[in-house]
């Protein structure tokens, strides 16, 4: 058998990169260059005051994370119901594509389960089948635009299934129909032969004229 391999983005609309943190330039002096006192000398800038992060800063990268976080939870759970309502149309579990966070770890962004689409031995394995890809496509909360999309195949193909069952009830039935009357007009014309052209007379016998 056959096996496409279908793709589900949950979040392919998902900017490609995330809105960077605007890095704020201080006005006042290069943390590089050293200050003078009073007494002229000069003076080295504390290296904690060098490394020191802008508040505004940090903020700004939890709400990434936070963010990511979050679609993280959505992607996994979204595969995971696709992946429960295929069953053994699943060729293989969830694969996910990943984006760094700020944080230095790995958030999931997007992910794919791959199912077998192909059609199926008879009609009605193919109805089956069609009913539990549908089924399959639309299992997550949010499905996204591919899985509709392959919801939507799944539709035409039970219904080229289902047309393709309702010919061949059709066939069956004529042909039984056709046996029937064949074999009811063998019938009638034995039937005609055994009961006419002998005018009444049983077989065998014969008239005998006199003069």
């Amino acid at each position: 058998m056959i096996s496409v391999s279908t793709a589900y983005p949950p979040y392919s609309n998902y900017p490609s990169a995330l809105s960077k943190p605007q890095v704020q330039k201080d006005s006042g002096a290069s943390g590089n260059q050293d200050t003078p006192d009073i007494t002229g000398e000069k003076k080295s800038t504390p290296a904690a005051q060098l490394t020191k992060q802008d508040p505004a800063k940090d903020a700004q990268q939890q709400k990434q994370i936070d963010e990511l976080k979050k679609i993280d939870r959505n992607v996994h759970a979204h595969e995971q119901a696709h992946l429960a309502a295929a069953g053994g149309l699943a060729i293989s579990g969830a694969s996910f594509s990943y984006r760094m966070g700020p944080d230095g770890k790995q958030y999931a962004v997007g992910g794919e389960v791959s199912i077998d689409v192909s059609p199926g031995r008879t009609p009605q394995e193919t109805i089956n089948k069609a009913e539990k890809i549908q089924a399959a496509a639309l299992a997550p909360a949010d499905p996204s635009a591919q899985d509709r999309a392959v919801a939507s195949s799944a539709v035409q193909m039970k219904q080229q299934a289902q047309l393709e069952l309702t010919q061949e009830k059709l066939a069956a039935t004529q042909s039984e129909n056709g046996g029937k009357d064949g074999a009811g007009s063998q019938r009638g014309i034995a039937s005609y032969r055994a009961n006419s052209g002998d005018f009444g007379l049983s077989a065998g016998s014969s008239v005998n004229s006199t003069a």
